[in-house]
């Protein structure tokens, strides 16, 4: 099968996601400047889910790059990894309405854990329908900035009960891991295609 349907949903669903997450933030309620002071940590939980949502628009993006076509598991693994994004607007609200409780930024964690997971499995699942000399595979290597990026979150929701900011400094010490150019998989396609 061609791939192009498979980016054509993901790059709707994904929209869908930062769509209703920017809904989900109320207006102020006041009309000075001081009313938005009510709102903040709203934004600031948006501004972060929109960072890792972005993330994962961007890597699958160069993900299906590098891929030339798909089967039925891609498909699986790919809608297992939308699933888990579709929730970032429930607890992205959730996060940002009680104020970095603990439990809310507990469960931020879980839904980016389970997202990383699914991205994994869906990289894995890409190697194993293209081979693991692909240059897929080959840019992939041992991906240890994603391995790395599962234990942060891992660590981080337990963290999350004793200490939410803390929890939330690590959140955002992998979007920074993650904003920081990652060539690899452009380079493999540049030179399958150069």
């Amino acid at each position: 099968m061609t791939k192009g349907r498979l980016e054509a949903f993901s790059d709707g669903v994904i929209a869908i996601i930062i769509t209703i997450m920017v809904l989900e933030m109320k207006t102020p309620p006041g009309a000075d400047l001081v009313a938005l002071r009510a709102v903040m940590p709203v934004f600031v939980s948006y501004v972060l889910s929109f960072v890792f949502v972005g993330i994962y628009w961007n890597n699958h993006h160069h993900l299906l790059q590098a891929a030339r076509h798909v089967n039925g598991r891609i498909l699986w693994a790919n809608l297992h990894l939308l699933f888990w994004l579709s929730l970032t607007p429930f607890v992205t609200r959730w996060m940002g309405e009680s104020h970095f409780a603990p439990w809310p930024v507990a469960l931020y964690g879980a839904v980016l854990l389970c997202t990383g997971i699914a991205y994994f499995i869906l990289t894995r699942t890409l190697i194993a329908h293209h081979g693991q000399e692909s240059p897929l595979a080959t840019a992939l290597g041992r991906d240890v900035k994603g391995k790395a990026s599962l234990v942060f979150y891992a660590v981080a929701i337990p963290v999350a009960l004793v200490n939410a900011w803390l929890a939330c400094a690590l959140y955002v010490v992998v979007a920074i891991m993650w904003l920081v150019p990652d060539r690899r998989i452009e380079e493999a396609v540049t030179r399958r295609t150069g």
